[in-house]
């Protein structure tokens, strides 16, 4: 008796979990509506472009009056981000002409689907997310990989860039 009990919620966990990846499995991203370059990296020097789509698939472009990005390419610096942001009113960033970019592009699709995305839907700022490795990769610095990047820019052209772990030193460069 115990033992096609235990079977039979085996059998709905395995149901369960078919089902979520049938519905979140699929990836949305439509790689030929958007595009990025950076003429050398991240890198002083170096400069920027892109459109990319925030949390509701909304495109999104840089423009000559971006002053600042923040890029986040690891969870735990994404949440050091967004934990920061949750303080701030709803304009922070468009008042300081300032974007905010994840790397969503190695999480898998279900995840990100099932998790992430709807998280970053609850944010009350637009968040740019990077779904193409390639694109992440252009603008990824290994060595800073794990750290909150923020890069300042002159039409489009980066002319200083900050990295760093904490809330605090977030505050201090925006």
């Amino acid at each position: 008796m115990i033992k096609k009990v235990i079977i039979s919620l085996v059998l709905v966990m395995a149901i369960a979990v078919g089902t979520l990846f049938a519905i979140n499995g699929k990836n949305n991203y439509d790689p030929s509506k958007y595009s990025a370059t950076a003429t050398n990296g991240l890198t002083v020097g170096s400069t920027l472009s892109f459109t990319l789509p925030d949390q509701f698939d909304k495109a999104s472009t840089l423009t000559n009056d971006t002053k600042k990005i923040i890029f986040v390419f690891a969870k735990a610096t994404g949440h050091t981000v967004r934990e920061f942001l949750k303080k701030q009113d709803k304009n922070y960033l468009p008042s300081r002409h300032t974007l905010f970019v994840a790397d969503v592009s190695g999480m898998p699709t279900v995840i990100r689907n099932t998790f992430a995305l709807p998280d970053f839907r609850k944010s009350p700022y637009s968040v740019l997310l990077i779904y193409d490795k390639s694109i992440a990769k252009s603008y990824k610095n290994k060595k800073d990989a794990n750290k909150i990047t923020i890069v300042t820019l002159k039409n489009k052209k980066i002319i200083n860039i900050k990295t760093f772990y904490s809330e605090e030193e977030l505050k201090k460069v925006l």
